[in-house]
C-alpha cells in the first residue's frame, strides 16, 4: 500500500467513524459508504473483503444463532413470566432494580455470548422499566456494558476473549483461575458508579403490587422444547471443543439455530420466514461492512508495524508492553469493532515476543501454546483492553449495537454521544481495575 492510499484509507475511515459518532448519516449507510469508497479506490480489494468475511463469519454466527433461538424462547411465554417475577423483586424500587439487573445479566453472559443476552432480556429489561415509569434508554445501554464486561468471567463469554484464549491454547479451566476474578471485579466496579450515571432510574420509587397474578405458560410443551435448545446449545458452548468433532461456538450457534427453526416448525407455533424476517439483518450488515473498514485500516499495516516499536520502546519490560497494550487496544476497541482489533493486535503482540526472543518463531503458527509465564499476562492485558474497551461507545461492540438497535425499535433513538455518556465513565474505571489486576499479576510472579 503506498502512502497516499494509507492517508485516504486513514481519512475515510475517521470520516466514517466522525459521521457516526455526531449522528450525521445512518450508521449503516455511513459504513458502507465508507468501504464502498475504499473498494472503488483500488484499496479495499476481493481478497481483503474475503479476509473480513472470514473474521467477521465466527462473530456474526454468534449473533444470527442467538437471534434465532431468543425470537424462539420470547414465544413461549417464559420471558413475560420472568419479567412478572423481576418486577416483583424490585418491589418498585429504581435502585433495586439497577443492581438485580447486574445479578441477572452477568451469570448469563459467563455462558452465553453477550449479544445473545441482551436480546434475550432485552422485552424483560424493557417491560420493568416502563412498569416503573422510567426510560428503558439507561438500563439497556446498561444490560449491554453488563454483558459485555461478564464476558471476562469465561472463555466463551466474549468473542474476543475467546480468541485471544483459543490463540494462546488457554484451557477453560486456566482461564478460570486466572482471568474470572478480574471479570468478576469490572462487573462490580459497576454498581457504585449507578446513582451519579442513572438517578433518574436509581432514586425513582413506584408501587408495585406484591401479589399479581403470573402470566401463564401457553404452550408448556413447546417451551420445555425451547428450553432443552437452550440447554444443548450452553451445554455445546462449554464442551463442544473437547468433543472428537471439536464444536466451536460459531458451529454451535448455527446448530442451535438449526434446532430452534425446526422446533418452530414442528410446533407449527410462527412461520419460518415470520423468524427469519425478524432477525436484526441492519445490525449483521453493520458488523460486517465494520469488519471490511477494519481490514483496510490493518492493510496499512500500522497495526504491524508496532511489533519493533514495542521491542525498540520497552525490551523486555512485559509489566509495561501489558499495559501499553491494554490502554491502547481499549481505545481501538471504543471506535472499532473489537474482534478485528484482536485478531490484527495478536499479531502484533506474537510479532513483539518473537522480537525479544520470548518465544521462537513457531510462535506464529496457529497451534503454538508453550508460551512462558511471564508473557501470559500480556495477553490477558489484550483481552482486558478489548473486552472491556468496547465499552465506551455505541460502535465498541456486538452487544453494544445490538441494545441500540432494540432501543430504535421500541421508539428511542439513542445516538453516539448519548451511550457514551454511560459507557466511557464506567470503561475508564474498568480499565484502571484492569491496569491493577494486570500489575498483581506480574508482582506475584517474582
Amino acid at each position: 500500500m503506498t502512502d497516499l492510499q494509507i492517508i485516504v484509507t486513514l481519512v475515510v475511515f475517521a470520516t466514517v467513524v466522525l459521521a457516526i459518532a455526531f449522528d450525521v448519516i445512518d450508521m449503516v449507510l455511513a459504513v458502507l459508504i465508507g468501504c464502498s469508497l475504499l473498494a472503488v479506490l483500488g484499496i479495499l480489494e476481493r481478497e481483503d473483503v474475503r479476509s473480513a468475511l472470514q473474521t467477521a463469519s465466527g462473530p456474526l454466527a454468534l449473533l444470527f444463532g442467538g437471534m434465532v433461538v431468543a425470537r424462539m424462547l420470547a414465544m413461549t411465554g417464559l420471558f413475560e413470566r420472568l419479567g412478572a417475577l423481576f418486577l416483583r423483586a424490585t418491589g418498585g424500587s429504581g435502585k433495586r432494580f439497577l443492581i438485580l439487573m447486574v445479578a441477572l445479566v452477568a451469570p448469563i453472559c459467563a455462558l452465553l455470548p453477550n449479544a445473545t443476552t441482551v436480546i434475550l432480556l432485552a422485552p424483560v429489561i424493557i417491560a420493568v422499566a416502563r412498569a416503573l415509569r422510567v426510560s428503558f434508554v439507561g438500563p439497556m445501554i446498561l444490560a449491554a456494558i453488563i454483558s459485555n464486561s461478564a464476558g471476562m468471567l469465561t472463555l466463551v463469554g466474549d468473542p474476543a476473549t475467546f480468541l485471544v484464549g483459543s490463540s494462546i491454547g488457554m484451557t477453560f479451566g486456566e482461564y478460570l483461575r486466572s482471568v474470572s476474578l478480574a471479570g468478576l471485579l469490572a462487573v462490580l466496579v459497576i454498581i457504585p458508579l449507578l446513582p451519579r450515571l442513572m438517578p433518574e432510574v436509581w432514586n425513582s420509587r413506584v408501587e408495585v403490587a406484591a401479589k399479581t397474578a403470573l402470566p401463564p405458560i401457553e404452550r408448556p410443551y413447546f417451551a420445555a422444547l425451547a428450553l432443552l435448545v437452550l440447554a444443548i446449545m450452553v451445554t455445546l458452548f462449554l464442551f463442544g471443543e473437547e468433543l472428537p468433532s471439536r464444536i466451536g461456538p460459531p458451529a454451535v450457534a448455527i446448530l442451535a439455530a438449526t434446532l430452534a427453526l425446526l422446533v418452530l416448525y414442528g410446533a407449527r407455533v410462527e412461520p419460518v420466514e415470520n423468524v427469519m424476517r425478524d432477525v436484526d439483518w441492519k445490525t449483521l450488515v453493520f458488523l460486517g461492512a465494520i469488519f471490511c473498514l477494519v481490514e483496510a485500516f490493518t492493510k496499512t499495516g500500522l497495526l504491524q508495524g508496532m511489533s519493533l516499536k514495542l521491542h525498540a520502546w520497552f525490551g523486555m519490560e512485559f509489566a509495561l508492553v501489558a499495559l501499553t497494550l491494554l490502554a491502547c487496544i481499549g481505545v481501538l476497541s471504543a471506535v472499532l469493532a473489537n474482534i478485528p482489533v484482536v485478531a490484527a493486535s495478536l499479531i502484533m503482540t506474537k510479532g513483539y515476543l518473537v522480537a525479544v526472543e520470548a518465544v521462537p518463531e513457531i510462535a506464529m503458527a496457529e497451534g503454538f501454546a508453550e508460551w512462558p509465564a511471564a508473557t501470559i499476562p500480556v495477553f490477558i492485558a489484550m483481552m482486558f483492553g478489548a473486552t472491556l474497551g468496547g465499552n465506551a461507545t455505541l460502535i465498541g461492540a456486538s452487544a453494544n449495537i445490538v441494545s441500540v438497535g432494540i432501543c430504535a425499535r421500541e421508539g428511542e433513538r439513542v445516538s453516539f454521544m448519548r451511550f457514551m455518556r454511560y459507557g466511557l465513565p464506567i470503561t475508564l474505571v474498568q480499565l484502571l481495575v484492569s491496569a491493577l489486576y494486570v500489575l498483581a499479576m506480574f508482582w506475584l510472579m517474582r
